[in-house]
């Protein structure tokens, strides 16, 4: 694998934890308790995964950043997106892991408080750090000097 390839592979994870977090609420909202606990906890584990690599991807590059190709109006939307999306993530692990950490000693009154207001953060997260991905390397690609 190239460190090129990271990318792509990080929003395939975050894909991946998309589905995955969508299963877990639909479970739990089902009153299927061992399946939210597992969609959860996979979620939970691709979502760290993704984090691994979006930071050795940013070691390995030196924290240089993609440049977003995108002119005029679609580069209002692209970094009004790209800006939530950091701000918000930056709150995600902290979140993620309080609520799970609430869930996993049983207390159901604070994990479902937390949970109500983590997974619309977590998915908004995952969803645009897709997007952001596509965004960069597959619709506004700079072209690159040769």
């Amino acid at each position: 694998m190239e460190i090129s390839d990271i990318p792509a592979l990080n929003a395939a994870l975050n894909a991946v934890a998309t589905v995955l977090i969508l299963a877990g609420v639909t479970s739990i909202k089902m009153g299927k308790e061992s399946l939210h606990r597992f969609f959860m906890g996979a979620s939970l584990i691709v979502s760290a995964l993704f984090l691994i690599g979006y930071v050795y991807h940013k070691y390995k590059v030196q924290g240089v950043h993609t440049p977003f190709g995108g002119e005029g109006f679609i580069a209002y939307v692209y970094y009004a997106m790209l800006i939530s999306h950091i701000i918000l993530a930056a709150s995600i692990p902290v979140l993620v892991l309080r609520t799970a950490y609430l869930g996993i000693k049983d207390r159901r009154a604070l994990h479902v408080k937390w949970a109500r207001f983590t997974y619309p953060i977590w998915l908004y997260v995952s969803v645009t750090g897709v997007l952001v991905y596509f965004f960069l390397y597959v619709w506004f690609q700079t072209p690159s000097v040769s």
